[in-house]
């Protein structure tokens, strides 16, 4: 049995965008070319992202010749696991009753193998809702100075 553990580009590029946003909209709203300029993302692609990411409030938009999108909140109000989840859905490993109340399984009464899907989906989301924007710009700095510019590689 394989569990495919990747994240989408969805998820990936959404946490870059939030990224950027955090840093570069202290002054401001970003237009959406600039986000998709700095972070080699399409932007189409990142149109449908941000989409994503308003609808379950992380970033506001303004219209006009100022406009463009923020972050709905302060960096260390916004964890990595609010950003996925808007953008991924639900992050567990697995469709298993133990996990996902909707659904219903015949061996739920004696399943063994719940326990270890419950393990490893309570541990993803304590990373993940335990790592804010700001962790991450504050561990930029720690590793590469104040240069923003090295925060996101466009391969990550």
């Amino acid at each position: 049995m394989v569990i495919n553990m990747k994240m989408s580009t969805k998820g990936r590029y959404g946490l870059r965008a939030m990224l950027d946003l955090a840093i570069n909209s202290k002054d401001g709203n970003i237009p959406i070319s600039s986000i998709s300029e700095r972070q080699s993302i399409s932007e189409n692609y990142l149109e449908q992202i941000i989409a994503k990411l308003k609808k379950a409030g992380l970033v506001t938009s303004t219209r006009g010749a100022q406009g463009g999108y923020a972050l709905s909140k302060p960096s260390d109000d916004i964890t990595v696991g609010d950003i996925l989840r808007a953008l991924e859905g639900d992050l567990t490993p697995v469709d298993c009753s133990i996990l996902k109340e909707e659904l219903q399984c015949d061996c739920e009464d004696n399943c063994v193998s719940k326990y270890v899907w419950k393990k490893i989906s309570d541990s993803i989301n304590n990373v993940v809702n335990d790592i804010t924007l700001k962790d991450l710009i504050d561990e930029n700095i720690k590793i590469n100075g104040h240069n923003i510019n090295n925060i996101i590689s466009p391969k990550c």
